[in-house]
């Protein structure tokens, strides 16, 4: 359904440290090359994607944050979800909902919520059910 989301930055370098740090437990590199303005930089799949593009407003006017808007990304694991939580928090990022089921959304939706340094709202989610534990040996 998307070929590309964009959310706005006020700071490319420091937008690029975050989500290098953020996307790589969800196994999301950064496009190489992407843009050779120098104003936006992409994670993803290339052309026709999906990939997110975080970029300096095409009309020069400061990033802001959208009321509402959130981007989510899909995660494979549950350890994921935390790797996720956790770089993005040491990288500028902010909590919004430390890394938990989160039963009114389904058994299984595990989520962890924070904002980017420009204020973004994003979540990493897994729909799997946890593997189940061994019973110990007999």
């Amino acid at each position: 359904m998307f070929s590309y989301i964009s959310l706005g930055t006020r700071d490319l370098a420091r937008a690029i440290a975050f989500y290098d740090a953020a996307l790589a437990p969800l196994g999301q590199a950064r496009i190489v090359d992407f843009d050779p303005e120098g104003t936006s930089a992409a994670w993803g799949l290339d052309d026709p994607g999906p990939h997110l593009w975080v970029t300096e407003p095409f009309d020069g006017n400061p990033a802001s944050v959208g009321n509402g808007v959130m981007v989510s990304f899909l995660a494979a694991t549950r350890a994921a979800v935390d790797a996720f939580h956790a770089a993005a928090l040491a990288h500028g990022g902010s909590d919004e909902g430390a890394p938990g089921l989160r039963p009114q959304y389904g058994p299984s939706f595990y989520a962890g919520y924070v904002r980017d340094p420009d204020g973004n709202k994003l979540n990493a989610v897994c729909y799997a059910a946890e593997a189940p534990v061994a019973p110990p040996p007999r």
